[in-house]
Order: C-alpha cells, then structure tokens, then sequence
C-alpha cells in the first residue's frame, strides 16, 4: 500500500520498496526470457536492449569497451545492463511505494524501449516485441502486488508492546513475498535456457560435419616457428582466437537452411547452397586476421588455417558489371561490411570459409559460413555467418561500420609486437632474448628491427614466413644486455620497402600507428 505520513526508518521507506522493483524486475526478466524462448528466440529482452547499444554507441565508446574488456565485452555489457536495470528497478520499488503509478510507469517505459529494440532489429519475427512487453507486464503485476505488502508504516503499531512483533511478521512475510518473485523468475528463465533447443541442436549438427578433403592444402614450412616460451604460436588455436563483433548472442544457422545470394551490380544474380559449397573444391589457406580496434603491441590478432572456396570464382558466375567498385556483405543478424571489388578479385585467398584449424568454424566464429580476406581488418571484410553479397559502389551504399566514422577500405598497417619479454618481466643478462611477430598481410614482412633504450636499431632474426598473407616470428640474441631497467622498442620493414611508422594514432578511422615498447628489467 502507498506510505502514510509520519517518520520511519531507511529501511521502510527506502530499502523495503527498492526490494520490491529489484523482485519485480528479476520476475519480469525471467518472463521476457521464457516468452523470447518460445515466441521470438533471437529477441530476448537483455539481447536486443544491449545489440541496440552496440548499433548506437559511438566508435570511442567501443573503443574504450575493447580496451577495457578485451574479448569480454559483450559480457562486460550484459553485466552492466542488468546493474542499471537493478537501479531503475530499485527506483522504481520507491517511486510504487511513493507516489502510484509512477513506479509502473517507470517499468512500462522500459518495456517499450526493449519492444523499440526488438523491433528494429534485422530481420525481426512478427512477434520480437512481445517478450519485451510480457517482460514489463509481469514486472508491473508483481511491482504492484509487493508494494501492497509492504509492511506498514504506522508508528503506533510499530512501537506497542505487540506491535513490533507485528511489524517484524510483516518484513517477514513480505521478504518471503519478494523471494518467492525471484525464485518464480529464475525458474521461468531456467525454463526459457531449457527451450532453446534450436541452439543446441545447431551444436550437434556442428559437431556431426565431416569437412570434404581439400583440393589443395596449406603447408607450414620448417623454420616458420621458433619455439620460444611465451611466444604467440604461429597457428592461432581456435578457442585462443580473438572474436570481436556485433552479435551479443551467437545466431544459430542451420547448414540445412543456409544460402548465399549474390545480386546487385551483376549480369547474373546467384545463389548457392550449403550442400552446393561443398561440393565445390575447397582449398585451404593460412590467413592471419585482425581487428581495425587493436592497440599497438595488442592481442586482437590471430592466425589460421582456414577450409574455404575462392569468392573470386563465384564472383565470376555472377559478372559484376563494369562501374562496381564494392561488395557490401551481409550477415545473418543484419551486420555489413564493405569490401573493394578488387580486392575480391585479385589472387589473394578471399574465401568463403567453412573450416577453421581442421574443424567446421565454430558458432562464435560464423558457422557455417564466413568470409576470410587477407589483408583487411575485419570490420571491413570479416563478415560472419554471412548470408548476403551485394555487388554495389562505394558512392551508392555504405555500411555498419563506415557510417559509424570508421574509414571505408582499412588495408591492415605494417606492425609488429614483442612478446617475450612481457612488460616488467625480469630476465637474466646471461640468457635474454627477446621475440615477437611481424605483419603486413598481403605485402608481406621483409625485416624487423629492435632499439634497447634509445640505441641504434639492431636487426632481428625473421622466422620462415608462410606466405604474406600471415604474420611471421622474429627474435634477437640480447647478447650485451646490462644490468638494470631497460625500455625495448621493435619495428617492421614491409616487403615494399616501407618502413613502420613511428607516430602515435589511435584505432579510429583505420587502425592503430606507433612503435610497440616494453620495460625490462635484466638481473
């Protein structure tokens, strides 16, 4: 019931009520996730409020999730979400409490802003809003039956002699009240898990694919790794390698219902099965990727030996006309990216990739199908679960990231990274060395070169490159290394004869610039 007049402490006025929002919204959360489950998968309320903040944060705010959190940034996000929603929540209970409706009101709100991102979403069901709004109808009914069970404030009964028993049944019985709404929502989201089989059932469809053998396989050759301790292996594992996209939660694509339609700018729209791109010959690469968003000296980089078919050739059947300079790609979940026409063209390994390290490419990283492009950052050519290729211009269309600030081609900079010492490391003057990778993909590495504090640059030793399309190994024999703290800098010579460059930059519009340095101590 509302507060009637008179003094009471912060626990009645101010604790017990946000008790009731935050119950009422673990209730109505669970409900959003029971309902998303058997009406709309892909729209559950936490996925949708938080891929609707990732389509509107701006490129500085994704940079500092990425720079904060790493790979853990969309866990990062949900976390976050539900701290905020546990202090409007708690907000809420007060304002119930206070002044009715508006705590309702409040929840009401909340509820249309997740039907808001449900449905904007690409490719939303018919029914993408009602989890959203069965989410905030539950948190209302329950809002407003456990504000009726507040206990009440009158202070003539709180301080007679059986009063303050009666006041204390009352907490009592409303906790119980407030626990039985969140147990009822944890149950109702344990059921929405339990139901999504589809998920799983993908999973097993996965783990049941036999790859074709490939027409032609990738080859590491001797002495491309030096197997140095702490040094990034040459092949990237794939539970090791970085994942960095827009999808909160992975979609699930059947194989069975997978197509890729390429239309647009072409003389002969085309589409092709998953069973029909297996049965083409697939060849294997070694590609190194990385992201636009990695900081000089960072870890958002990984090399792989992927299973894929030559986009150039389907690009051919297709015969994009003359005037198309661009090929905007589209991922299940709405995601694009756009890539030079060129580029898609050229000999480089542009493939649609459809195995990963000897295995089908995991969920996270795009099963079934992705694109793999040597030589761009991803934001620009990585498209996962990729379902859609437009052959278009760079002056007609645009795409996710481009129309977020971020350049429209992003050819990945020569850089360099050392990893062995690690910053602040302790090393012995009798046994230093230090190592670390080159890239350059599509170009290739021609040298790397290391300063000890600000001496001449000292010429490393490259490890065997595996083609220009992936980074390299280098090392040098810290052979006069003194006692004492040192600051070790690396730099990259690219096979055209660029030299990296020194300047500071930051990720935004097109990748990071700058000379990777650690500190050293030698004992």
């Amino acid at each position: 019931m509302p507060e009637t007049s008179g003094s009471a402490g912060p626990a009645r006025r101010l604790v017990l009520p946000a008790t009731a929002g935050a119950a009422s919204v673990a209730f109505g959360a669970g409900v959003g996730e029971l309902s998303a489950a058997v009406l709309a998968p892909a729209s559950s309320p936490f996925v949708v409020v938080g891929a609707l903040l990732i389509d509107v944060a701006p490129p500085w705010a994704k940079d500092a999730a990425i720079g904060l959190f790493g790979t853990a940034d969309k866990a990062a996000l949900l976390v976050g979400i539900g701290l905020v929603l546990l202090a409007v929540a708690g907000a809420a209970g007060v304002l119930e409490a206070r002044r009715p409706p508006w705590g309702q009101v409040l929840f009401g709100l909340v509820g249309v802003a997740g039907a808001i991102a449900a449905s904007t979403r690409a490719n939303a069901p018919m029914l993408a809003i009602a989890p959203s709004a069965l989410a905030a109808i539950a948190a209302v009914v329950a809002l407003r039956l456990l504000v009726m069970r507040l206990p009440s404030r009158v202070e003539v009964t709180r301080h007679s002699s059986t009063g303050e028993g009666d006041a204390g049944v009352d907490r009592r019985r409303f906790l119980g009240w407030a626990g039985g709404a969140v147990v009822l929502g944890a149950i109702a989201a344990a059921g929405g898990y339990a139901l999504q089989a589809g998920t799983r059932a993908i999973s097993a469809v996965r783990d049941a694919i036999i790859l074709p053998k490939a027409a032609t396989t990738a080859t590491v050759p001797a002495g491309a790794e030096l197997g140095i301790d702490g040094l990034a292996p040459l092949i990237t594992p794939n539970g090791e390698f970085y994942r960095i996209d827009t999808a909160l939660a992975v979609p699930a694509v059947d194989p069975a219902d997978w197509s890729l339609r390429i239309h647009g700018m072409v003389e002969r729209e085309i589409t092709i099965t998953w069973d029909e791109l297996l049965a083409l010959p697939l060849d294997e690469s070694i590609t190194t990727l990385a992201c636009v968003s990695n900081e000089v000296g960072g870890e958002l980089i990984g090399n792989a030996v992927w299973l894929g078919y030559p986009i150039r050739e389907l690009l051919a059947r297709a015969s994009p006309t003359p005037d198309a300079d661009m090929v905007l790609s589209r991922s299940v979940d709405g995601f694009t990216a756009s890539t030079p026409l060129e580029v898609l063209q050229d000999d480089r390994a542009a493939i649609l990739a459809v195995g990963m390290n000897g295995e089908p490419l995991p969920a996270e990283h795009g099963f079934p199908v992705r694109m793999v492009v040597p030589g761009l950052y991803g934001y620009v050519s990585a498209t996962k679960w990729v379902v859609d290729l437009e052959v278009t211009r760079f002056d007609a269309t645009s795409a996710y990231w481009t129309d977020r600030g971020w350049s429209e081609r992003g050819p990945i900079k020569l850089s360099s990274r050392i990893d062995v010492p690690r910053r602040g490391q302790s090393v012995s003057a009798d046994a230093a060395v230090i190592a670390g990778v080159a890239w350059h993909q599509h170009v290739g590495v021609d040298g790397v070169e290391v300063q000890i504090d600000d001496g001449e640059w000292r010429e490393a030793e490259l490890a065997t490159a595996i083609s220009d399309d992936t980074w390299v190994q280098w090392r040098y024999e810290w052979s006069d290394a003194a006692a004492g703290t040192h600051t070790v800098r690396v730099r990259a010579l690219g096979a055209d004869g660029e030299m990296q460059i020194a300047d500071r930059q930051g990720v935004v519009p097109d990748g990071a610039t700058g000379l990777h340095e650690v500190t050293v101590d030698v004992s």
